[in-house]
């Protein structure tokens, strides 16, 4: 799960509110604008579904999701 979690971090783990990739998941989860997420938009998020991640980042690991991070396609969000 953590391995997982490392992956999807690729270039933003210490800002992942600046991830295209998270805040574009974000986007189609919660109905936020992407390009209007921050820092506290996105940890509020975070706090706030931290049992739906949870889930997620379990069942993504138990699947096996072993996806090199270029291989994520990521919509352009301007």
């Amino acid at each position: 799960m953590l391995r997982l979690l490392w992956q999807l971090t690729r270039g933003y783990r210490l800002r992942p509110w600046r991830s295209p990739y998270l805040r574009w998941r974000i986007e189609t989860y919660a109905g936020l604008h992407a390009e209007a997420i921050g820092f506290a938009d996105f940890w509020r998020f975070a706090w706030r579904e931290r049992r739906a991640l949870l889930r997620y980042l379990r069942w993504a690991a138990s699947r096996g999701y072993r996806r090199r991070p270029s291989a994520i396609v990521v919509p352009d969000l301007r």
